[in-house]
């Protein structure tokens, strides 16, 4: 097996349902999704926040809807944003009800703890009215009273066996715009639950490690769980569970996915971790060049690199590239072939300049094409 063969990745094949305008499962792209932490009846905070996460590449926003009120100021979110909105409902039946009527794309719930399978089926009637999707929402922390019971503690067997028997209540209702997630902070506890329902059923799965920890810990930890589910196939929407900014998550959903060749999203610096061979400050740079160039959606490599142990390999498969050299000039590369040396003080702005205009030539390529094929 070659080395091309190997960063093949096969995917599930899930059925595919709409959240909103975005396309779950099938052939769509695998989407990225963060939670707002606002109150949610301050309608100017949580606004602000999805349109943060817009800027980062969200695809599906899911907002908390705790009460009437919350319910009440979702519709008026929902028309200052312009991502699907998801409400997230527990415990009370009536406000899916009242998220469906607000213009929700899709409507999280908790199986085991929103009620009877009568105040489900009145969910699931006010989805099909409002052309809302669902998610079954299942997790390890709130699992029913008789699967506790039957298996002693939460475990995979447990979690599967809750997802698919509210899968089964939406079905017999000939309810099919739905996908599920079976999370749990424990990273073998989820992996295991989403293998074993990957191999039950075909809905699209939305994956996620539950509770994952702050930042470092739980980006850690989720890029653990996540990345191995998605290497396997298995996923077609995802969460990064952070105790940070919601736009955090997403910028670490989206690195996963680039790690992993699935998505390409803005720039992808490849850079050193820099030793006593530096010919610059590789760490100071590389913060500096990753928020100057945040605002470009279009995919580009860069690399930047201390010294020429490794730089000129690297820069040959980065469409830009910096190698450190002596005398305070480093040389340039573009498209992987040595182009022009840049003194320190110029660096940062020139390299700024180069990405952004080798984004302008391959989003213009991309429209000439685009004209072309119409």
């Amino acid at each position: 097996m070659n080395y091309r063969e190997y960063q093949q990745i096969a995917r599930r094949k899930s059925r595919q349902i709409s959240v909103g305008t975005v396309k779950v499962g099938g052939d769509a792209p695998i989407s990225v999704q963060t939670m707002t932490n606002t109150l949610t009846t301050d309608v100017d905070a949580t606004v602000a926040q999805i349109l943060r996460a817009e800027k980062a590449g969200v695809d599906i926003v899911r907002v908390s809807c705790p009460d009437e009120e919350s319910t009440a100021a979702l519709k008026h979110i929902i028309k200052r944003v312009t991502v699907p909105v998801v409400a997230d409902i527990h415990f009370h039946y009536k406000r899916g009800i009242e998220a469906a009527e607000a213009g929700a794309a899709c409507l999280r719930i908790n199986p085991g703890n929103i009620g009877s399978p009568e105040r489900v089926r009145e969910v699931i009637k006010a989805a099909r009215d409002h052309n809302c999707s669902m998610r079954i929402g299942v997790n390890a922390g709130s699992l029913e009273k008789h699967l506790l019971e039957k298996y002693g503690e939460p475990n995979p067997d447990a979690l599967v066996e809750s997802a698919l028997e509210h899968a089964k209540i939406l079905q017999d209702h000939d309810f099919h715009e739905f996908k599920i997630s079976v999370k749990a902070s424990d990273v073998f506890m989820a992996v295991a639950a989403y293998q074993q329902l990957a191999e039950q059923c075909d809905h699209p799965l939305h994956i996620g490690i539950t509770e994952a920890g702050g930042k470092r810990a739980g980006t850690v930890k989720s890029s653990i769980g996540l990345g191995a589910l998605l290497w396997a196939g298995i996923g077609d929407t995802m969460r990064v569970s952070l105790s940070a900014e919601p736009e955090e998550e997403v910028h670490v959903g989206w690195d996963i996915l680039k790690s992993l060749g699935i998505r390409h999203r803005g720039v992808r610096v490849i850079s050193c971790p820099s030793c006593a061979r530096q010919g610059f400050n590789v760490i100071k740079t590389v913060e500096t060049l990753e928020e100057r160039l945040a605002h470009i959606e279009t995919p580009v490599t860069l690399s930047i690199i201390g010294c020429v142990v490794n730089g000129p390999g690297e820069a040959l498969m980065t469409d830009i590239g910096l190698t450190g050299g002596g005398n305070g000039r480093h040389m340039v590369y573009a498209s992987g072939k040595t182009d022009h040396t840049i003194s320190d003080e110029e660096m940062v702005e020139h390299l700024v300049k180069l990405v952004e205009t080798k984004a302008a030539q391959i989003e213009a390529a991309k429209a000439a094409e685009k004209a072309a094929a119409e």
